[in-house]
């Protein structure tokens, strides 16, 4: 059929209920984005754009006892071959795996300004230097022994790993954080040892109860510092994977110059600003 002058044409339209769109249409979208974006696989306690800068860094050689690369460098062999999204998601996620401050144990060494507890973001690309740390070294170690399975990516042109063969119980120890569609992820990191004691219990004894487990593992521990209000939301947590814990900053008051008292805060809240808080 001709169109005529200014007429818009929308190609063929298919009349169709909405709410049978949404049930195909969202829930594709919906498990793109729990599955490929923003939920942490169980397994090795990363998500997919956390996974695929520690193996680009890999790629590049950047283990820990060599030298460090330009961040730049990083983020573009990560965007250009497995994950082809914003540049500047990529670049935050890998800086925030450098800092000590967000990771109960860093799985980026970085040279530079990768931001501060303050809130100061991190300097560009262009001037910070990263490689990987030994714990994240070790999320890698025997990758290329045939220990995890690989998927095509995002044009088939290459394999990536679904996931790492990680020594690092990494979900436990750093926790994760992360809204999807129709739900989400909040867990608090935990003190490595305390971490390795809990498994060594479950694999002499796979039927021990909470309180065995929390006799080895006591709760969350923050690379903040801080103090647990309480022991009920840890208990809930561990029972029934959902808690809620309330932490609090440890201070000290010590004596200055000419008498005055000084209140010298040593410890704050897990991912609360510090001059915000102040």
């Amino acid at each position: 059929m001709e169109k005529k002058p200014g007429e818009l044409s929308f190609g063929k339209v298919i009349p169709l209920p909405i709410e049978e769109e949404i049930k195909h249409s969202y829930l594709d979208y919906a498990m793109s984005v729990i599955v490929g974006r923003a939920l942490p696989d169980a397994r090795d306690g990363l998500k997919p754009v956390q996974r695929r800068v520690l193996y680009s860094m890999l790629e590049l050689g950047l283990r820990h006892n060599q030298p460090y690369k330009k961040s730049a460098r990083v983020v573009g062999e990560t965007m250009g071959k497995y994950h082809p999204h914003g540049d500047s998601a990529i670049y935050d996620t890998m800086a925030r795996m450098a800092q000590d401050f967000s990771m109960r144990q860093t799985l980026v060494d970085g040279q530079g300004n990768f931001g501060s507890i303050d809130g100061d973001p991190p300097a560009a690309m262009r001037y910070t230097e990263a490689r990987l740390s030994s714990a994240g070294e070790q999320m890698l170690a025997d990758i290329d022994e045939e220990t995890v399975d690989w998927g095509p990516n995002f044009d088939d042109s290459l394999k990536e790993p679904l996931t790492l063969p990680t020594r690092v119980p990494n979900l436990l120890v750093n926790g994760s954080t992360g809204i999807a569609v129709g739900m989400a992820t909040n867990m608090p990191p935990h003190n490595l040892g305390e971490v390795i004691d809990a498994l060594c219990l479950l694999l002499d004894n796979p039927d021990a109860g909470v309180e065995e487990i929390l006799s080895v593992l006591p709760g969350p521990d923050f690379p903040t510092g801080g103090v647990v209000l309480g022991r009920q939301g840890i208990h809930d947590a561990f029972r029934t994977g959902r808690g809620k814990l309330t932490i609090r900053g440890k201070a000290h008051v010590e004596e200055g110059r000419k008498g005055k008292n000084s209140i010298v805060i040593t410890e704050i809240p897990y991912m609360v600003n510090k001059t915000n808080l102040l």
